[in-house]
């Protein structure tokens, strides 16, 4: 079988992460993204969920907004982390 090159750009943190997970599980990068082709193109889908992060829906900025007016109104209590003693 033919081989072709893909070239992928991860930011240098993201890359450095990725090989060390490889190299736990004893594969290469390129074995994993040829894994990951291969998965892809047998289930004609992504195999994992891709989703926005719920923080950022409008229903979660909305309720975020109507907290701040509550504070800005001095309708409420401003807290910050209590850490454990």
């Amino acid at each position: 079988m033919a081989t072709a090159t893909v070239t992928v750009r991860l930011d240098a943190e993201d890359k450095a992460a990725m090989e060390r997970a490889c190299k736990e599980m004893g594969l290469s990068m390129n074995t994993a993204f040829t894994i990951f082709a291969k998965k892809v193109a047998r289930e004609q889908r992504i195999p994992f969920v891709v989703e926005v992060d719920g923080f950022f829906s409008r229903a979660n900025l909305a309720h975020l907004d109507r907290g701040i007016a509550e504070l800005e109104a001095g309708r409420g209590v401003s807290r910050g982390l209590i850490e454990d003693a």
